[in-house]
């Protein structure tokens, strides 16, 4: 399995089983978003313990406005339910590999001690 649709319904679920999860938030009718959907399919395939998901904001408008989403796509990393990073726009495949890579080396124990100190800018998702 590369990539998971990432519905209201599943969406608590799957960023509480802990680990890495990858968020696409994306439309049909976006080019970049349909530029960038290749590029996010790669990645996935290369790393199969972290899930990539992938939010349709047309079929998920709530959950689309639970996230502030308004602008896409937009990229988000959950590490252990805990937003760790969201950016718009496209990422080329090395910087999102770059990416992937540095999640993993993320301390979510400091990341928990920051956010308690008002120093972070992670927060809980689920």
């Amino acid at each position: 399995m590369s990539t998971v649709q990432i519905t209201s319904e599943n969406f608590a679920e799957t960023v509480k089983k802990g680990g890495i999860v990858l968020l696409d938030w994306w439309a049909p009718w976006c080019g970049p978003c349909r530029a960038f959907g290749p590029i996010y399919e790669r990645v996935a395939v290369a790393n199969p313990d972290i899930i990539f998901g992938k939010v349709n904001t047309e079929e998920e408008p709530e959950l689309a406005a639970q996230f502030n989403i308004n602008s896409i796509p937009t990229l988000m990393v959950i590490k252990d339910s805990t937003l760790i990073f969201g950016q718009p726009g496209m990422l080329p495949e090395k910087v999102l590999a770059n990416l992937v890579d540095q999640a993993r080396t993320v301390d979510m124990e400091k990341v928990r001690q920051d956010a308690e100190k008002g120093k972070g800018s992670s927060q809980a998702v689920a």
